[in-house]
């Protein structure tokens, strides 16, 4: 079951936090800044490349970007197991929502807001 392996990451990496006395700061509020801290990491990675060299990454870069999309999950991860939100269940409503929000036949091929139609 997917969701068990998701508790189970975030129950290891609650651990490596414990073991290095690191839980301490890291409240939702300082794990929510490192989070955007590492995603403003992975758009470094993507500065001034077009579409088609961000789509075909040499080995070394694609490897720093999985670095760091490996620092943002841990993050989103520690954050949902503080605040104690189920990931799988609240992206399943997200996306149930979007669904009527951005229909298909309405939004198909359009980079428009949903307020934009």
């Amino acid at each position: 079951m997917p969701g068990s392996d998701i508790k189970q990451l975030q129950q290891r990496i609650s651990h490596f936090a414990e073991e290095r006395d690191w839980d301490q700061f890291h409240s939702p509020k300082n794990l929510s800044m490192a989070l955007i801290a590492e995603a403003a990491e992975l758009v470094e990675h993507f500065q001034w490349l077009t579409e088609d060299q961000s789509h075909s990454l040499p080995e070394n870069k694609l490897t720093e970007v999985e670095h760091e999309l490996a620092d943002i999950f841990t993050y989103l991860l520690r954050i949902s197991d503080k605040l104690n939100v189920d990931l799988l269940a609240v992206t399943e409503r997200k996306i149930l929502l979007n669904e009527e929000k951005y229909p298909a036949d309405k939004v198909r091929g359009s980079a428009k807001k949903y307020t934009e139609y």
